[in-house]
């Protein structure tokens, strides 16, 4: 019978019970708590050269609940206007299972998002269709749901491809590329998408819903995100480049070990 990474995590959560002294009580403690803001640069196949050093921020996988306040979600969003990027993308799963009492607030902890060209995002799998993506646009926040914008940026075009968590089949992404032009970033929570995306010659996703594993146990690994094509940071598929961000929250079990909560700025180079 195939792991799930609910199960994994599950199971996770009952060790954890038995070892709360040890590593478990860090993960809940300290480790989930210790957000940092992860720089990178990113190769992006045909990038024009007047966008080589162009600065995304980028949050994903929020999870404002009892575990996640709307207080560290604010902090987390401070922390990357701090950084002053030129665009920002939210990566979706801005509540856990779609819980509504929280909604409202996790919405208007990202509602001091700033950036010149832009605060973008999209739903993740643990966000309903309604009423999320309206508390997100009313504070400024412009959600693309299975849909696209473009951008002018340097006198370059970058078209913004958003799609929501349930579209999955090439067949359904691929009528939005059409008369996509000049640089094109998807915007996809799940990295199982990265195949979809290569297919395409799509040069760059964003993605999330990994967690980074959220657990990183020495030797093992990441063992509940094993069935993802990238698990965190940087990886490649023919001309596609795909960077996918640990997140800052937490989902079945409020635990993070050897895989701290993050921001990411990732500046955009030619590659």
């Amino acid at each position: 019978m195939a792991i799930t990474r609910r199960a994994v995590l599950k199971a996770f959560a009952a060790a954890t019970t038995g070892v709360i002294g040890g590593a478990g009580a860090y993960g809940y403690f300290d480790e989930r708590h210790q957000l940092v803001v992860e720089r990178a640069d990113v190769p992006v196949a045909g990038l024009p050269s007047s966008l080589a050093g162009l600065r995304i921020g980028f949050i994903t996988d929020i999870h404002c609940s009892r575990w996640v306040s709307p207080d560290d979600v604010h902090r987390a969003a401070s922390r990357l206007n701090d950084e002053r990027p030129d665009l920002i993308i939210l990566g979706g799963d801005y509540v856990t299972w779609g819980d509504r009492q929280y909604v409202q607030a996790s919405a208007q902890a990202l509602a001091a998002l700033s950036a010149p060209h832009g605060v973008f995002g999209i739903l993740g799998n643990h966000d309903d269709d309604r009423d999320m993506p309206a508390a997100l646009t009313t504070r400024g926040i412009s959600v693309l749901r299975d849909a696209r914008t473009r951008l002018s940026i340097n006198n370059e075009t970058i078209d913004l491809v958003g799609i929501r968590f349930w579209t999955k089949r090439r067949a359904d992404i691929a009528p939005l590329m059409h008369g996509t032009s000049g640089t094109v970033i998807l915007l996809a929570h799940d990295p199982r998408r990265l195949n979809d995306a290569a297919s395409l010659n799509v040069p760059l996703v964003l993605s999330g819903h990994t967690h980074g594993g959220q657990v990183v146990l020495p030797l093992a690994g990441p063992i509940a995100a094993q069935k993802f094509p990238v698990v965190a940071g940087i990886g490649r598929r023919d001309n596609t480049t795909m960077f996918v961000s640990r997140g800052i929250g937490t989902v079945y079990v409020p635990v993070r070990i050897n895989c701290p909560p993050e921001v990411a700025v990732l500046t955009l180079r030619s590659a």
